[in-house]
């Protein structure tokens, strides 16, 4: 009798430690902050977990949208787990993409790529770097003109022997400098040793579009420039018409890539934002849209079996079996919130897994949007990582607010 109770007492102080161990995981790893459904009653969290939604707001309309609550993580649904706050809203409904796009963004200023040095008679020269200029910088003015382009920049130059005085940012605060040319002896021309980018144009995917305010969302993450790593701060920007023609398949080690050309020199809508979480805009005219698909909470996306939407080769994209293998709820990797794997033979077989070019293809799981695809893991390019739909469903919703603000 006695060696069965103690092992029931051992039983229960491992099933004890196991619970508290999860109780500690799930509270650490789970969202502070979700937003519901008021006709819904418990979500899935990735993990034996559910939220028990707290009473409503009395005064709030039956309805409930734009209204906040408070419920409570249960594990297995009896054990709490913590406190969050909720905001009651209504589902989310999206027109699906995954069709091709092209994109010309031009930037706001000139963004520095790289400082180098100038050869002079008396020998090498960085006049750029003396006066404190370092890449990733954004030089907004040239001695009191607006900067919109290189050639612009390297005729200032060309033509200001006693100094060029610049305005910009860095890291968001704003600077002032001189710098002083230098003649380079190659070419016989005044320089001040920079390279800088001010435009960009690539390919990549609708994640979704809007119907009512005809508002776009697509590559899932912002548009960095190469060299220094910044994003590239937009000026004005459109998209045009693109279509898939053909694909460098990925290896371990070597990412592939999508190959693709615009079809139109016709812009088919205006971007309104270059941002971490995606490049936002509005269609013009004569715009398609997809399929209606509802939009998952982030709390709701589970491990298990899901789908991508992309195309491959030509405009219309299909869908390929995946697997989502990890979830985080990180507000630090924008990002990076869903770990996504392709088990489809005919993605598999066709690009080795996900390639560049695929970036803001929808992930659906269960009937609903779940992300979009953002990166692919190099040394393993079946999987890869996805966002949230929902943050990029928030952030549109941000861009559509500042245009209505802007146009009243």
């Amino acid at each position: 009798m006695k060696s069965l109770f103690r092992m029931l007492s051992v039983i229960l102080g491992v099933f004890s430690a196991a619970v508290f161990s999860v109780c500690i995981i799930a509270c650490a790893s789970t969202p502070q902050e979700i937003s519901v459904c008021a006709d819904s009653g418990a979500y899935f969290c990735g993990y034996p977990l559910t939220v028990r939604c707290g009473e409503l707001p009395a005064a709030a309309d039956p309805n409930l949208t734009d209204t906040g609550g408070s419920g409570e993580i249960m594990l297995f649904g009896v054990i709490p787990v913590k406190e969050v706050s909720l905001h009651y809203t209504e589902r989310p409904v999206v027109s699906l993409g995954g069709n091709p796009f092209g994109i010309r963004l031009y930037t706001d200023g000139v963004i520095v790529s790289r400082v180098t040095d100038v050869e002079t008679t008396g020998g090498t020269a960085s006049p750029a770097e003396d006066a404190g200029i370092c890449e990733g910088d954004i030089l907004l003015s040239a001695n009191g003109e607006r900067l919109r382009s290189s050639t612009q920049l390297s005729d200032i130059v060309a033509s200001s022997p006693g100094g060029v005085v610049f305005t910009g940012k860095r890291d968001g605060r704003s600077f002032r400098t001189t710098v002083s040319p230098v003649t380079d002896c190659a070419v016989d021309m005044l320089r001040i040793g920079l390279w800088v980018r001010d435009s960009c144009a690539g390919i990549g995917m609708i994640t979704f579009t809007d119907k009512q305010n005809r508002a776009f969302a697509g590559l899932g993450h912002g548009i960095f420039d190469s060299d220094s790593g910044r994003i590239m701060p937009l000026a004005d920007g459109d998209i045009v018409p693109a279509e898939i023609t053909g694909v460098s398949g990925s290896t371990a080690g070597s990412p592939g890539t999508l190959c693709g050309s615009f079809t139109s020199g016709t812009s088919s809508g205006l971007i309104a934002s270059n941002s971490e979480k995606g490049i936002y805009g509005f269609l013009s005219g004569n715009a398609e849209y997809g399929e209606d698909i509802p939009v998952a909470f982030r709390q709701e996306v589970h491990r298990g079996k899901a789908q991508i939407c992309t195309t491959i080769s030509g405009t219309h994209p299909q869908f390929f079996d995946a697997e989502i293998s990890d979830i985080s709820y990180d507000n630090t990797q924008v990002t990076k919130n869903i770990v996504i794997r392709i088990t489809d033979s005919r993605l598999l077989s066709a690009t080795g897994g996900i390639v560049q070019g695929m970036s803001g293809s929808p992930i659906i799981q269960d009937g609903a949007l779940v992300g979009a695809v953002t990166h692919v893991f190099v040394n393993d390019p079946t999987c890869g990582y996805g966002i949230f739909a929902e943050n990029m469903k928030d952030y549109c919703n941000g861009v559509i607010q500042k245009n209505q603000l802007f146009a009243s």
